[in-house]
């Protein structure tokens, strides 16, 4: 696969900025609800080194893409939070993991209020510009949504567990070691598995695709590019 570096410098960027704030958002929302483990580290920042994680942010996408397949997966390194140090660590905790998706829709939105300058741009200036808008665009809505699938480690799966009566949400809970296993199998392996059966057993690349074509055109809307 020919991949040029104008290409490399229109997605680079925007995915830098959309997972550095994401990670930022919850150690800072962590720090003010009375952790601060996150702010001790250093990781209640704006620089992407920070939060880059060596093998999930850059040699597993990567190869992902390299190897032609269907599906891009990458992650950043985790936020540490001490759970035990929030005022009120069940309903905090879902304050916490609601940052970083809330901060990407934000962003979403900022850029999406951002088409409206671009006739204003310089000519020579104006693609790589609106490239980088529009992959901005889509990589903080595709993030918001893909972090808010309710299993653990993900945001989502940290909403469920402090929303879902204990019964639920301690089970839930103890699935959090092997969310990255299910994960790879959900989105990775059981559609290869589908493939080579000749069924469609990409189910859930669908659901979060419907989902995105829902939030991308709420935003549009809401920003007067509809």
């Amino acid at each position: 696969m020919n991949i040029s570096l104008y290409t490399i410098s229109v997605w680079v960027l925007p995915l830098l900025i959309a997972i550095t704030f994401h990670e930022a958002a919850h150690g800072f929302v962590a720090y003010r609800l009375g952790d601060n483990t996150a702010w001790q580290l250093g990781r209640v920042s704006f620089n992407p080194v920070k939060h880059i994680d060596p093998f999930g942010t850059v040699i597993l996408p990567a190869v992902l893409l390299l190897s032609h397949s269907p599906f891009l997966f990458g992650y950043a390194k985790p936020v540490p939070v001490n759970f035990r140090n929030l005022k009120h660590p069940r309903l905090d905790m879902v304050w916490v993991a609601l940052a970083g998706p809330a901060i990407n829709i934000i962003l979403a939105m900022v850029v999406a209020l951002a088409f409206h300058a671009l006739p204003f741009i310089p000519p020579d200036s104006a693609r790589w510009i609106a490239d980088n808008l529009k992959n901005a665009f889509l990589i903080n809505i595709v993030l918001a949504i893909f972090n808010m699938m309710p299993i653990p480690p993900l945001d989502g799966g940290r909403v469920a567990v402090g929303l879902l009566p204990r019964a639920l949400a301690e089970p839930l809970a103890r699935l959090e070691p092997y969310g990255l296993l299910i994960l790879i199998g959900l989105l990775i392996l059981l559609p290869l598995l589908g493939s080579q059966l000749g069924l469609n057993l990409d189910i859930i690349s669908a659901i979060l695709g419907t989902l995105t074509g829902y939030v991308i055109r709420a935003l549009l809307l809401i920003t007067g590019n509809a």
